[in-house]
């Protein structure tokens, strides 16, 4: 082969090997280890979307994930969720269901309060936010702009 050859093969391999590595960091990093952390219980009333494996953040950093979703009795969504054990939260956390973007996936955005206890293994988050449903918010704002204009929806006005 020729130096130039030799030098692009190089250049390329070296490239190809920095990329690979920067994947797998950003794959670990701000991971839980399947079983490791505490778990916490979280109720809601609708969970659109939301399913068992998607991310649990603090500040936008990945801290857990879902692990469970179950209805309960009372006709509410149990979402349990597993945190790292590094995190430690507020028992007053609250925790809300947040869209990547406007139809992107579903997550939970963990915001945490101000006391002094913390959350354990087995507690329940009391203070939680539904799922926004796109399609109703939308529909809202259709509604909103009708109104403002004095007219009907579908009234060709």
């Amino acid at each position: 082969m020729r130096r130039a050859e030799v030098k692009e093969t190089v250049v390329g391999a070296v490239a190809f090997l920095t990329l690979a590595g920067a994947l797998a960091v950003s794959y670990t990093t701000g991971s839980v280890p399947a079983g490791a952390g505490y778990r916490v219980d979280a109720m809601f009333n609708r969970i659109d979307g939301l399913r068992v494996g998607d991310d649990v953040q603090l500040g936008g950093v990945k801290i857990g994930a879902v692990e469970a979703v179950a209805l309960t009795e009372d006709f509410r969504a149990r979402v349990r969720l597993r945190v790292d054990p590094r995190v430690e939260l507020p028992s007053d956390t609250a925790a809300a269901i947040h869209t990547a973007g406007l139809f992107g996936s579903k997550h939970v955005v963990l915001d945490p309060g101000g006391e002094e206890r913390l959350l354990v293994d087995g507690d329940v988050i009391s203070f939680t936010q539904d799922a926004v449903v796109v399609t109703e918010l939308l529909d809202l704002i259709i509604a909103e702009a009708h109104a403002r204009r004095g007219t009907k929806p579908n009234s060709g006005n």
